[in-house]
């Protein structure tokens, strides 16, 4: 299954990008006492029980709410020193996997600011129920 939306599959896409945050992130010593600009982008499979040709109500409950998403990736993010990117992006998946509806996560973690000569570096996981 994709990320992406699929009505045949009633799998909505909901995403966040651009997410920016200061955070702890890095191996490096100067990286464990000062924040540095985390940019955090997520993209999720949800279960859509209104496709492929139906309307849901227009409820925020029914929906996996993309605020509580920013809020949940956000909460991780500056919740103390992470070494690596992929801890980072991992923890941040595996928590929103929480919601049942949820049937895949890809997170993105860049560092903006790390090389000066390169606009970002960074990682991409993914993470499924399945």
């Amino acid at each position: 299954m994709s990320i992406g939306p699929d009505a045949a599959a009633g799998v909505r896409h909901v995403f966040v990008r651009g997410l920016t945050v200061q955070a702890h992130l890095g191996v490096h010593p100067h990286e464990k006492t000062q924040s540095q600009r985390v940019v955090i982008g997520i993209d999720l499979a949800v279960r859509d029980p209104h496709a492929p040709s139906g309307v849901g109500p227009d409820e925020l409950s029914r929906v996996v709410d993309y605020g509580a998403v920013a809020e949940t990736a956000r909460r991780i993010a500056c919740a103390g020193h992470v070494r690596l990117a992929e801890t980072l992006a991992e923890r941040i998946a595996t928590a929103l996997l929480d919601d049942v509806r949820v049937l895949r996560v890809r997170v993105q973690i860049e560092k903006p600011d790390v090389l000066t000569d390169v606009m970002s570096v960074g990682v991409v996981v993914e993470r499924t129920r399945f």
